[in-house]
């Protein structure tokens, strides 16, 4: 097995405000390794974005706050890490790629002089060497014109192109962690797939450990080793992409699978797990997704799951694991790109 990168152990964020407090993460645990593209997917509202943001150390405090539980970045705890600390990792050893592209990058400056900017923050570069390494990087990731294009603004670009110059800023200190949170939303599907195939590159090319968030399974079949999936600030289900694609164990993935359109099937309507994802809330008690479940019985409603160890090092929160209860039957299986 390669290097452990991240490892972020029972993370617990919670949110305080005027209704109380909010724990938008609930113990959640996920490892990285080194070369490694672990997904973590979810529906909207699971604490996909709120646990990458706390990995940065970039909630806002207040209202948000890291309660418990470690971050771990190559052995060192981030979440005990000063401010000061994290602004030597972040963007130098630990990059991140926005949902927004638009709203990341500042409308008053070039594109040239935001990634100048990014590069001399962390090497000892001068200003004419960071524009040749400026150049070299949207070069890299497939911008055309770059001489020019790094003269221009955000709003001179299309939503793609953006989106590459914000791959190009993360990528540009080489990085050992790139967090990518919904990298190709809102993107038409060519320009998805140019962005996944430039992170497929770069990870391959670099080593570069990913941990990409997305709601979008198509995604995940296409680029990641191992899938972590979360459920209300909660991780539900942890196994190889191959595996939780065509034989999920957790009833929310088998409902997230089930719910994927079938290229050789016409359906008058698309299957949708029927409900909302529960607004989080301290002292639950029972599964957070009972109320949705069709396997639900008593047990779900009155006692809270813990993750319950499977073959090959997988792991599902769901009471028909234990074995007094028996095993969840497989509904749902996925096509996966070979």
């Amino acid at each position: 097995m390669s290097e452990l990168v991240l490892e972020l152990k029972d993370l617990h964020t919670h949110f305080f405000t005027d209704s109380g407090e909010i724990p938008a993460v609930d113990g959640v645990s996920i490892k990285v390794h080194e070369g490694e593209v672990v997904g973590v997917v979810g529906e909207s509202g699971s604490g996909k974005s709120v646990t990458s943001l706390s990995v940065m150390q970039l909630i806002p405090k207040p209202p948000g706050e890291i309660v418990n539980g470690e971050i771990n970045f190559k052995g060192e705890n981030l979440a005990k890490a000063s401010e000061k600390r994290m602004k030597k990792l972040r963007g130098n050893e630990i990059s991140m790629i926005f949902q927004e592209p638009m709203t990341s990058l500042n409308p008053l400056f070039t594109i040239g002089n935001q990634l100048i900017e990014a590069i001399r923050l962390h090497q000892k570069m001068t200003k004419k060497e960071a524009r040749k390494k400026a150049v070299n990087m949207l070069n890299l990731v497939g911008i055309p014109r770059a001489e020019e294009i790094v003269d221009e603004y955000p709003h001179q670009l299309s939503g793609g192109m953006r989106q590459r110059v914000m791959i190009a800023m993360a990528m540009s200190c080489d990085p050992e962690l790139l967090i990518a949170d919904e990298p190709t939303t809102a993107l038409d599907v060519t320009i998805q797939a140019q962005i996944l195939d430039l992170m497929r590159d770069l990870n391959e090319k670099e080593n570069t450990a990913i941990l990409l968030i997305t709601h979008d399974l198509g995604v995940v079949a296409e680029i990641c080793d191992r899938v972590v999936v979360m459920y209300a600030g909660q991780v539900v289900e942890e196994g190889t992409t191959r595996e939780i694609l065509k034989e999920p164990q957790h009833p929310y993935s088998q409902g997230l699978i089930k719910s994927l359109p079938k290229i050789h099937e016409r359906e008058q309507k698309l299957y949708s797990i029927p409900g909302v994802v529960p607004k989080p809330k301290m002292g639950r008690v029972g599964c957070n997704f009972a109320p949705r479940c069709e396997f639900a019985f008593d047990r779900c409603f009155n006692e809270n799951p813990a993750l319950y160890p499977l073959e090959n090092g997988r792991q599902s929160r769901c009471f028909l694991h234990d074995d007094k209860e028996g095993k969840v039957e497989m509904h749902a299986e996925a096509d996966i790109r070979s």
